[in-house]
Parts: structure tokens; sequence; C-alpha cells
């Protein structure tokens, strides 16, 4: 092997993150003792495909015993003692997904969902039950007599009772809870009603009476579970946003000692420590580089499209990413006090803000079941004072509380969104709350993050012309050889230009600047226009310099692609007359170009993350309904702050939590057309709840005047429900 390519074997050996890292992940193995899995974070990830591609390259790098992915929480959980996060994460790189490490200590011990699967079991077990009283019911109807018809009874009861002690578990335990608080929660009358329709049956069984209601008990169960599925299926969220930032904090660091290089828990960092950035990491605190340079990703936290320089002096937060050179850091501040903590305690505020926005069911059932028990018991005071006969006063109490049952209530909303989630998923929209539909009906004005959201946030460059073609194969050789973002995308650029590369010598990257090398005797050049004595100029941002030996260094401009559907959504909400906004922590040129190409009047370049959040909510203060859209970490605050928020799929997990609706392709065309959808959703609620309220107008007096039995009763509560399930498919 030659001087020139040893030169470069180590070269490329000292820019690699995973052979750096290896003896300081071995030295943390050795520390920590304990062996725990390695859990990283897998923004980019969407189908089977991508599974099977991280799986396959984890399995195939020594030391990995297992890797399983978790497509639903976009994460891929490693087995590999001895190795740490920063040896895996560059193997899951280079198979082109982005890959961030999360700490096991910050998540919940149990991701299943356990829930769901415990009602969706319960509806099973009441509406298997329900069908087999229903045909043993059908032979009482049909003029079954004496012993047949009683021991068609005690069969039902069988089959009844055990099922209704089960299948009634949730609401018995809410409307337990509900009671040792001193509260009457919408459980209560459910639980009185499948409790007295179930004490009645057994004592018309006991005493041989012509009717018992068992299958009144279980069918009014089935019901009321499943408005309860629809209700947690299109409500819960699956983690809280505050929780994903938290994870997604760097565990630990390496502090610089006279000994050496010592792993230490981000926590015990303090003031004045020096730590060891490695290219490629993420930065575990705020602090000041004392030695070193490089280019710093600040996408993630700022939304800036293009790496920054980095060199002695310049100050770094938590959270953002080194890139092409070894740093030494001088610690500010660290744990709770860094600007990602700062950012999560932002987070976790104006989520507990948002708790104000209950659904209108909820709202509702404060006055429900009050007077449910009221005319409930004044029904049973009632009919006893007048007939004294306690079995038909009991009987209309009954029927009264199962008639009053809110399963049309409990579904007016759950019903809608499902059906109108189901529509928007087809346009690729995931709702993850339920009261996200209502609220979204109530917007009028948008406020979008650029980079990711506007755009795809991938540099492409904007023409090659520039680059004559017989020196095409030396600037792919010098693109292909760095792993700036820029770089990246100009070897794509002469890749699909049908350039071929050559071999350069003495290859090298300097951080912070660019990459040279050597061709034919010339030193040829790519980077920084300072590097190569070219004038800046007043151009784009987004521009690299090649210098190709002879002349003057050739100036490359980039721009970030626009995604699809970008123009026409902004174009359709502007028509609606709705305000839209965009805010990006972008250089002002680059964001005056884009709001310019998309009609927008309002911008505002170089924004904070806690600037965005304040900017929200100062919208929100002067009375705006404010959708916001965005991707990264530096729009979590802003979408927890708004009034509704939606996020692409592939946003950061921690903006995707912390959104209440999930774009999951790369058309952004559907967000118009999901504001459309919810004021329809909306007009759909009202009218459900129109329904329900005539529903009992009509349906209680007929109870209360002893002319329903609780069978008749469970029959025309089913029959609500239906009538409010089918209005809400009307939404398809």
């Amino acid at each position: 092997m030659s001087d020139a390519a040893l030169h470069d074997h180590d070269v490329r050996l000292s820019a690699c993150p995973a052979c750096d890292a290896a003896p300081l992940a071995q030295r943390v193995a050795a520390g920590a003792g304990a062996h725990e899995d390695i859990i990283l974070s897998l923004p980019t990830i969407y189908c089977a495909t991508c599974i099977s591609d991280v799986e396959r390259a984890l399995h195939a790098h020594p030391g990995v015993k297992t890797a399983r992915v978790n497509l639903t929480l976009r994460r891929v959980t490693v087995d590999a003692p001895g190795l740490s996060a920063e040896d895996l994460i560059p193997v899951v790189e280079r198979t082109g997904y982005e890959a961030h490490e999360l700490d096991p200590a910050a998540l919940s011990a149990s991701r299943a969902d356990r829930i769901g699967r415990d009602i969706l079991m319960r509806i099973g077990v009441s509406g298997f039950a329900m069908m087999n009283i229903m045909i043993l019911s059908v032979a009482v109807w049909s003029g079954a007599e004496a012993a047949t018809r009683d021991m068609f009874h005690w069969i039902s009861g069988a089959i009844a009772l055990p099922t209704v002690v089960f299948a009634g578990q949730p609401f018995f335990s809410s409307a337990w809870r509900a009671l040792k608080a001193g509260r009457l929660g919408m459980d209560v009358p459910i639980s009185l009603a499948l409790i007295l329709a179930s004490a009645i049956s057994v004592y018309e069984t006991i005493h041989s009476g012509h009717h018992a209601y068992f299958d009144a008990a279980v069918m009014l169960c089935f019901f009321l579970l499943i408005g309860r599925y629809l209700d947690y299926r299109t409500r819960a969220v699956a983690r809280s946003a505050a929780e994903e930032l938290t994870a997604l904090e760097v565990p630990r660091a390496f502090r610089v000692t006279p000994a050496g290089d010592e792993p230490v828990p981000v926590a015990e960092l303090v003031p004045g420590d020096l730590i060891r950035i490695l290219p490629g990491a993420r930065v575990p605190a705020d602090g000041e580089i004392a030695q070193g340079t490089s280019e710093i990703d600040r996408s993630l936290l700022t939304g800036e499209s293009v790496p920054v320089p980095a060199a002695p002096g310049a100050v770094l937060s938590a959270g953002e990413v080194n890139l092409t050179g070894p740093l030494i850091l001088r610690v500010t501040a660290a744990g709770r006090d860094s600007s990602l903590a700062r950012l999560t305690a932002l987070v976790a505020a104006a989520e507990s803000a948002r708790g104000h926005y209950t659904s209108l069911a909820e709202r509702a059932s404060r006055l429900y079941s009050p007077l449910v028990h009221l005319l409930a018991f004044s029904s049973f005071l009632g009919w006893y004072w007048t007939t004294g006969d306690l079995r038909h006063s009991v009987n209309v109490a009954a029927a009264v509380l199962i008639i009053t049952c809110p399963c049309a209530l409990g579904l007016a909303v759950p019903a809608v969104v499902t059906a109108a989630s189901g529509r928007l998923f087809r346009r690729g929209m995931l709702i993850k709350d339920g009261t996200a539909l209502e609220r979204l009906a109530d917007v009028d004005c948008v406020v979008f993050d650029k980079t990711g959201t506007l755009t795809m946030g991938v540099p492409q460059v904007v023409s090659i012309e520039a680059i004559p073609v017989g020196m095409r194969p030396v600037a792919l050789a010098l693109a292909q050889g760095s792993s700036h973002p820029l770089s990246k995308a100009l070897a794509q650029a002469l890749r699909d230009a049908g350039a071929t590369t050559v071999e350069l010598e003495d290859l090298r990257e300097v951080p912070g600047y660019g990459i040279s090398g050597r061709w034919q005797g010339h030193e040829v050049r790519l980077g920084r226009a300072d590097w190569l004595g070219a004038d800046h100029g007043a151009g784009k941002i987004s521009a690299s310099w090649l210098s190709l030996g002879e002349g003057a260094p050739i100036r490359l401009e980039f721009t970030d692609r626009l995604r699809p559907g970008a123009e026409s959504c902004v174009r359709e909400l502007l028509a609606s007359g709705r305000r839209v906004v965009l805010l990006s922590g972008d250089v002002a040129p680059v964001v005056q170009e884009l709001a310019q190409r998309l009609g927008l009047a309002e911008w505002h370049a170089g924004v904070t993350p806690t600037e965005k959040a304040a900017t929200v909510r100062e919208l929100r203060v002067a009375g705006a309904h404010v959708l916001m859209v965005g991707d990264g970490l530096n729009d979590t605050a802003a979408l927890a702050e708004a009034h509704v928020s939606i996020s692409p799929a592939s946003a950061l997990d921690a903006a995707r939590v912390a959104s209440d609706i999930v774009l999951m392709g790369n058309d952004l065309s559907p967000v118009s057309d999901a504001l459309e959808t919810a004021r329809g959703a909306r007009s759909r609620i009202k009218e459900n709840f129109a329904i329900s309220v005539l529903y009992n107008i009509v349906a209680v007096p007929f109870a209360i005047a002893g002319l329903a039995t609780p069978l008749m009763a469970a029959l025309a509560m089913s029959l609500s429900s239906i009538c409010v399930t089918l209005n809400a498919l009307r939404l398809r």
C-alpha cells in the first residue's frame, strides 16, 4: 500500500465515529457493570422493508446478539454487550436511515397497548354471550312456558351473570372510584343499571316470572364497551412529548481528565468540566468549544438547514450534532439546566395547559349523572307510592336507568371522530387525539415550520452546469469523500448526471472547512468560500465552492426541495381566508425566497424554539385558533402550545408525539382537506347530540310511565346508538 493510501486509510479511520468510539465504548461497558439493551430512535422508517434493512445491518455487525425494530414506535432495541450507541448509530445510518440514541431510563417500562386489548377482549366476551342469550330468549318469546321457560332463564343467567361481572369491570371500577371520591360520574348510573337489570332478572327467574332481562344487561354492556373502545382509540395519545424529549437527551458524556477520557452520566457534569464530542455524536450539554474545529448540524433544534462552522469560542447547545471533527467542549450547563431540558419543561407546561380542551360529550356528562339518578329515583318513589308494588317500581326505575344510559351520548363524538379519522387516513393523515377534529374545525390561523415541513429538509444542487464535463469525475471523488450534507447532495447530482469517479491522492477532510485531495499533481478542494479564497458574494446562503486546481473557484448553489403539495396547500388555505404564517430558524434570505415562492406575506426567520412557542402563544392570546405544522425538536413546544397541531411522519419522535395529527405521506395537500373534514365532523357531532337529546325527550317519558320493560329500554338504547353511528358514517 502506498504512503498516500496509508495516509488516506488513517484519515478515514480517524473520521469514523464508530472506530473512534470503540475504545471509549469498551470503557463504558467496563465501568457500567450491568448490561442493558441499547435503544435507538429511527424517525425515518415507515415500512416492513425498513425493518428488515435495519435488523439485517445490525445483526451483521460484530457483537450484536439481537436487534428488534418496533415500527409503531419507530425504534430498535439492540442486545449488544460491550458496544454502545456510538458504535451502532453509524451502522444504521449506512443503510440510509437516521438514528438517535434514546435513554432507556427515561422511557416507561411498558409500552404494550394493554388497555385497548383489554377492552377488545371484554367486547368479544360480551358479544358472544349476548348472541347465545338472544338465541335462548327467542324460545321464551316464542311461547315457552313453565319449566321450559324457567330452564331457559336459568341457562341465560348462568351465561349473563359471569359476563356482566367480567365485561362490566371497567364501569364498576370507575364507578367505585368516583363514589369513593364523593362524586357521580357517568359510570355510576351505568353500573347501577347493569346491577339492577341483573338483579331483577335473577329475582324473576327465582319466582318463575314471565320476563327476565339477562339479554338486556349483556346487550347494554356490549354497546357501552364499544363506545368505550372507540373513545379510547380516538383519544389515547401514546406517550408524552416531554418524555420523548427527555429520552432523546444524551445519557452520558466522555469527561476529559488527566488519566484519560472518563465516561460519566450527563447529570454528573458540572460547569467547567471538559468533555470530548466525537464526529457524528450529539452534544450532551451546553458549553463553549475549547479545542477543535468542526461543523454543527442544528436542524433538529433550530431548523437551520445548513450546518454551521464551529471553532474555539463557539457556543453549542445540548441536542446539536457534531458532524466532521472531534471537539473538546467546556460545559456551561448540563442535565436539568441545559437548553434541551428547558425545552422539555416548556413542552410539558404547554401540554398541561392543553388539557382544558375537553370533548362535547365530557362537558354534557357533567349534568347527566345527577339528572339520571334523580329521574330513576323519582320514578321508583312515584310508582311505589301509587301502586305499592315493589317489583314493578324497581322495574320502572331500571328501565329509566337503561333507557337513559349514555350509549348515544358516549358515541356522539367517538363515532364521528372514527369515521372522519378513517376518511383522513385514506388521505394519508392519522388522528391521534379524539378532540383534535373538534379543535381543527375552529382553525383560522395556520403556522408552518420551513425545514422538513414545507420543504423536505434535503439540499439539492440548483445546477451542475458550471462544472466542466471532463472535471465532473474529480468533483464526484471529492464529494463522495465527505459526509457533509451539501457534499452528499452534489455527489448525488453528479451521479444522476452520469458522472463516474476517479482516484484522488491525499484525500482528507478538514473539519469545518471542506475536503481536499490531489489529482494529476494539482490540489483540488470542495468547501467554504474563505478556505478556497473565493468571494462569498450576496447570493443564497446554501452554497459551496469547488476548486479544480486552475481558474477561479466554481460557486455551487443549493436549495431545499419543496415538499409535494406545499404550494397547493398554502394556496387553498389563503383562498379560504385563513391567516398563514411561516416561522423558521433558518437565515432570512433562504426563508424570504421560500415565502415569495409560496406567496406568503408573513414570515419570520432566525426564530428560536422558545420564540416559536411564544409566537404561537401570542396568536392564541390575540384570539386566533392556531394550527401548527412542524417536524423538529425546535417545533415541539410550539406544537404543544397550539390549538391543534400536525407533524409529518418523517418528523422526530418527539414532534410526532407532541402533535395531534400525523401526516403519513410526503404530500402536504391533505392538510387543507383536513380542515374542511373537521368542519363537517363538527356538524355531525352537533347532529348526534341533537339525536341523543331527541331520543331522551321521546323515550324517557315512556319509561317513566311504565310502558317500557328493561328489555325494551335496552333495545331502544341500542337503536339510538345505531342512529348515531349511521349519521357519523355519512362523513365517509
